[in-house]
């Protein structure tokens, strides 16, 4: 597994030799990591479950929004295409622990000399790739099959956009990885915080409609703000009208990255202490 790749990475010397080992570990340590650890993840598993069962979440609340005559098939289709980039960046990220903790080579892997900080990124820029690719197929599936009319020239703009959500998205999934060190199973933690976002985000209802709590609290909480600029670049907003809303955005995943890596240090440092780094 990973783990056993990771724990021969040279030690981090000072100097350019130092750089170059961070660099080796964030790079090829990230995604030898990522393919360790989702080598069952086959197409026949990944095209139902990330490709197609997406398509589905768009569907159903864009026909509940017909019906009800709320919103467009615009807002439902962006709304949902973003959000969907939180199932791989959750789900992944947890797993990223969880996984090598299930597997008993987190001791291995934790035990390295490998810079830290270049450890947990490097698994986490795969996971942002793939976040990417999913919610971009959502989009592109979803307009297809609602026949929502995106301006062509709009793409660009959507497909960075959607790059800072699932980064910022990626920041919280790895908070939550510092949590696998402390819960047997992270699926149901996973599945209660892609909820909440699917909730608060203003993925199906516009953050005005909501009470002023749900609003405040969703204003820091990941995807909302790219959210809200997908539907303006549609709308006609250039990328530089929106340009606050993706700076906000990516300051949130960036502060969520920082807690989580302070938060996996600090219960690594407990689990080592009380005995609990592996599964039993």
């Amino acid at each position: 597994m990973s783990g056993r790749h990771e724990a021969v990475a040279p030690a981090a010397g000072g100097g350019w030799a130092g750089i170059r080992a961070a660099w080796r570990v964030l790079t090829v340590g990230g995604v030898i990591s990522f393919r360790g650890l989702f080598n069952w993840l086959n197409p026949y598993i990944y095209i139902p479950t990330l490709l197609i069962g997406p398509l589905f979440q768009i569907l159903l609340f864009a026909y509940i929004g017909r019906s009800a005559g709320v919103e467009s098939d615009s807002f439902y289709l962006l709304g949902n295409a973003v959000q969907n980039a939180a199932i791989p960046c959750l789900f992944a990220m947890g797993n990223t622990v969880a996984g090598e903790r299930w597997t008993q080579t987190l001791g291995i892997v934790l035990s390295t000399p490998a810079n830290r900080v270049a450890l947990f990124l490097g698994r986490a820029l795969p996971v942002i790739a793939n976040g990417w690719f999913v919610s971009m197929v959502s989009l592109f599936t979803g307009a297809w099959v609602l026949g929502v009319d995106l301006p062509a020239g709009v793409w660009p703009e959507l497909a960075l956009s959607v790059a800072v959500a699932s980064m910022s998205c990626t920041g919280l999934g790895l908070l939550q990885a510092a949590l696998a060190l402390r819960v047997r199973s992270t699926a149901v933690l996973s599945n209660i915080i892609f909820g909440v976002l699917l909730v608060f985000t203003g993925t199906n209802v516009a953050l005005e409609a909501m009470p002023g709590w749900m609003a405040a609290a969703g204003r820091f909480m990941p995807l909302t703000h790219a959210i809200e600029a997908c539907r303006e670049l549609v709308a006609g907003a250039s990328l530089g009208a929106v340009a606050p809303l993706l700076l906000r955005e990516a300051a949130l995943g960036a502060a969520y990255a920082v807690l989580g890596l302070v938060a996996l240090r600090f219960v690594e440092e407990q689990s080592r202490r009380r005995a609990t780094l592996e599964l039993q």
